[in-house]
């Protein structure tokens, strides 16, 4: 039988380890892999599929509505009129909240965008006895894998 686990890459794996070889399970029965970190910038674009928290949107919205109330107003004084003007401040003011989210996220906070605080984890796969299963599982739960699964 097979046990995957999944773990953060802490300490916790090499006690977890430690724990599996003392209890009979030998080294051979056991094999850690760490996976990669993403190394690819990602992007700021977001699809109906996936969406990473950030938006451009946002300050853009409020400030089209900002600019199209401004540009409305003033658009009474104006030949064109306040509906033209208002759209044109509602464009204004959503390009150049995007430009400004853009300029923040591509500029500022240049490589500090990853993926919210998780990264790359290490997969342990334990061949055991049916016997051992139990055991085998409940050493990994008590030192904080963050999943497990048996295979027969």
């Amino acid at each position: 039988m097979q046990v995957f686990s999944t773990f953060e890459n802490t300490g916790f794996i090499e006690i977890a380890i430690s724990i599996l070889e003392k209890s009979g399970i030998s080294k051979e029965n056991i094999f850690a892999v760490p996976l990669d970190n993403r190394t690819d910038e990602r992007s700021l674009n977001d699809t109906i599929h996936h969406s990473d928290g950030i938006s451009l949107m946002d300050l853009g919205a409020a400030l089209a509505t900002a600019f199209a109330v401004i540009g409305a107003s003033i658009g009474f004084m104006l030949a064109w009129g306040p509906i033209y003007w208002g759209i044109i401040g509602a464009s204004i003011g959503l390009l150049l909240g995007m430009g400004i989210k853009v300029f923040i996220y591509k500029i500022v906070k240049k490589g500090k965008r990853h993926s919210r605080g998780k990264q790359a984890e290490v997969i342990l796969i334990i061949e055991c006895d049916e016997k051992e299963a139990g055991m085998v599982q409940n050493i990994l739960w008590e030192q904080y894998a963050l999943g497990v699964a048996k295979v027969r």
